[in-house]
């Protein structure tokens, strides 16, 4: 059996003890410890699905019962579960049902039929500075940019323009968090740690109907 498929310890155990349970007292208490021990269990749940082919090639999604965990592309199926379960100390599991909405609304959006995202996004996982970061990618409107300085005079930090670039970069959730809609100083794009690079992030700027800037060196 793979890592992703393990049942957590706790329930178990919890599961042993119901079915060792020696009388219908003690079988129900057993039970209620059972119930308890999936309701932590599940916090501790992902769910994940792809797209084989889309304008940004393989799409991949995670969820959990918060909402949106992780958006990448560009990457094996190994390497997407192996990253989402590290940063999330979660268990993984394939679910075409949990992601569904999710899938299609990128398929969506990537197709041109879609402007906005409506899922809700678990952030729990980032620091403080980088959901105060994303935050403000978040309210940028679609077709316009602003610069990694105007980023971090938004949060309350104008010398913190490097550390801007940084938590953007380790964004989790691409796309559906514009991060591509934040720029360099001079106007000019910058790197893109999602599958695609630079040419994504013009793509994606293309796709809203910003006026392109240029790339740098």
């Amino acid at each position: 059996m793979t890592p992703e498929f393990e049942l957590d310890d706790k329930v178990a155990k919890v599961l042993d003890a119901v079915y060792a349970a020696p009388s219908e007292r003690a079988t129900k208490q057993a039970q209620v410890k059972l119930r308890r021990a999936l309701m932590t269990a599940r916090g501790k749940m992902v769910y994940y699905g792809y797209a084989p082919k889309t304008r940004v090639g393989p799409l991949f999604v995670a969820v959990n019962d918060r909402g949106l965990v992780a958006l990448d592309f560009g990457l094996s199926e190994q390497e997407f579960v192996a990253r989402v379960a590290q940063r999330t100390k979660a268990t993984l599991v394939r679910s075409d049902d949990e992601t569904g909405e999710a899938l299609q609304q990128v398929q969506e959006y990537l197709a041109g039929r879609r402007t906005t995202f409506d899922l809700p996004l678990d952030m729990s996982t980032m620091s403080e500075f980088q959901r105060r970061v994303l935050n403000i990618a978040l309210k940028i409107p679609r077709g316009k940019v602003l610069t990694y300085g105007d980023v971090a005079k938004a949060i309350g930090k104008p010398q913190a323009s490097r550390a801007v670039g940084q938590a953007l970069g380790h964004n989790p959730v691409p796309i559906v968090i514009p991060c591509h809609r934040v720029l360099g100083a001079d106007g000019s794009l910058h790197g893109y740690s999602a599958g695609g690079g630079l040419q994504t992030k013009a793509w994606l700027l293309q796709l809203e109907g910003a006026v392109l800037p240029k790339m740098s060196e």
